[in-house]
């Protein structure tokens, strides 16, 4: 069974930058085939794709944020990062990993998800 897990710094400043980390289990990142993804849900919105990385490393972004974000990852420990920078007080949300098989995939194309973590941005 699949498993993400995020993880970040909870509470940042604005104009800094946020790093969000997704680790997973049960599966490699590295498979063939598997596109990891980053999204986030600000309240009372739905949900934003914020980028892709595919399993064999290239990234995707969504064009109002490619400015910002940045997603690598970490193969030894079966990690990948986004980082979202010049934060405002627009981007407060759920942040959220995800896994899919298909590049490009419909909401319902994506097969795991992790539970979310909170990012607010005060200064």
């Amino acid at each position: 069974q699949v498993q993400l897990q995020e993880s970040g710094p909870g509470l940042v400043k604005p104009s800094q930058t946020v790093p969000l980390t997704c680790t997973v289990s049960g599966g490699s990142i590295t498979t063939d085939d598997y596109y990891w993804s980053g999204f986030r849900q600000p309240p009372g919105k739905g949900l934003e794709w914020i980028g892709d990385i595919a399993y064999s490393g290239p990234t995707y972004y969504n064009p109002f944020l490619k400015r910002r974000t940045s997603i690598s990852r970490d193969t030894s420990k079966n990690q990948f990062t986004l980082q979202l920078s010049s934060v405002t007080p627009e981007d407060p949300a759920v942040y959220y990993c995800a896994r899919s098989s298909v590049p490009r995939p419909r909401m319902d194309e994506y097969e795991y998800w992790g539970q979310g973590t909170q990012v607010t941005v005060s200064s």
